[in-house]
């Protein structure tokens, strides 16, 4: 028997924040519940099945602190709120959602989306060496980024230090025209575009000309001690063993490290090992080391690059 409810929402805003951008949260909410979702001006109205119009009704309202603002809120939030429910953590997700980890220039708020994410930040605050291994768009990089920069403006450490192998498809820095600054710069721009989140752009040349900032391939860090320092490996899947051996040995006295990285997207020749594969299996029990873990179900980007990682992993589980 198809019943009906309509929830009348504050407002405009919050209608708006709800039903998310071509109305992509609405589709998504009724792909996890089975009912249909339909917003008209500040009604939403539900309809289906008994059981389907009550899961409905208890995603809509797990997700009210964030939508309730006018704050918008993603496919992640919902997966998230749906995980919740089914496992009978609505008060963790109440954390999750009040937990900001910081706000942009703008005012954006930055918290984690998924439980995992939240498990990722905390293993990085309270780790001197955390690795997260995930696919794209889960949010690796940036939140690392978003912890390095607070760290620096919270005087918790001296430097900001972002690398990064310079292996992309077969090119190598040689290749490409320029400085060292303006080679290493392709490589490096979703670290930058994390900074400039939260820093004004025009004063980070003036902080990388103090070196509180420095951005470099991973090569010129050989014979380096990075102490009162947050270090950030990034594409980590594209280091051989002998580079991850020796950026992991650079960390030094009051410093945090974190490897991010794609063993699905590694770069290197189809010989050669991968050294973020590597370091998984040596370092997996050593005490003081976080390995964090990010799925598909983490992915924080455009709904449709879920669904690209989903379909990939079917294909080369096939």
């Amino acid at each position: 028997m198809v019943e009906a409810l309509t929830i009348q929402l504050p407002s405009i805003d919050s209608a708006i924040a709800l039903a998310g951008e071509r109305e992509e949260n609405l589709k998504l909410l009724s792909r996890q519940t089975g009912a249909t979702l339909v917003l008209r001006g500040q009604e939403l109205l539900i309809s289906g099945t008994e059981n389907q119009i009550r899961l409905s009704q208890r995603l809509v309202g797990a997700l009210e602190n964030i939508w309730g603002q006018g704050r918008a809120i993603s496919g992640a939030d919902i997966l998230t709120a749906r995980h919740a429910i089914d496992t009978e953590q609505q008060d963790e997700l109440k954390d999750l959602h009040k937990d900001v980890l910081a706000r942009t220039r703008r005012g954006e708020e930055i918290r984690a989306k998924t439980f995992r994410q939240r498990q990722y930040i905390q293993s990085v605050r309270t780790h001197d060496l955390t690795f997260c291994i995930g696919p794209a768009g889960t949010g690796k990089t940036f939140l690392a980024a978003v912890l390095g920069v607070q760290a620096l403006l919270n005087n918790e450490c001296e430097r900001l230090i972002l690398t990064r192998p310079a292996v992309e498809a077969g090119e190598k820095l040689g290749f490409l025209p320029g400085d060292l600054q303006q080679k290493v710069n392709p490589y490096l721009r979703p670290l930058y575009d994390a900074l400039f989140e939260f820093i004004d752009s025009e004063k980070i040349p003036s902080l990388m000309e103090r070196g509180v900032i420095e951005v470099a391939p991973i090569a010129y860090m050989r014979g380096r001690t990075l102490n009162n320092a947050f270090v950030i490996l990034d594409e980590a899947q594209n280091t051989t063993p002998s580079q991850m051996k020796m950026i992991l040995t650079r960390l030094g006295f009051r410093s945090r490290m974190v490897v991010t990285g794609d063993l699905t997207q590694t770069d290197l020749p189809s010989n050669q090992t991968s050294g973020l594969a590597m370091a998984q299996k040596v370092l997996q029990s050593v005490e003081g080391i976080a390995i964090c873990h990010l799925t598909k179900a983490d992915v924080v980007r455009h709904p449709l690059v879920q669904r690209i990682v989903a379909a990939y992993e079917k294909y080369e589980g096939s």
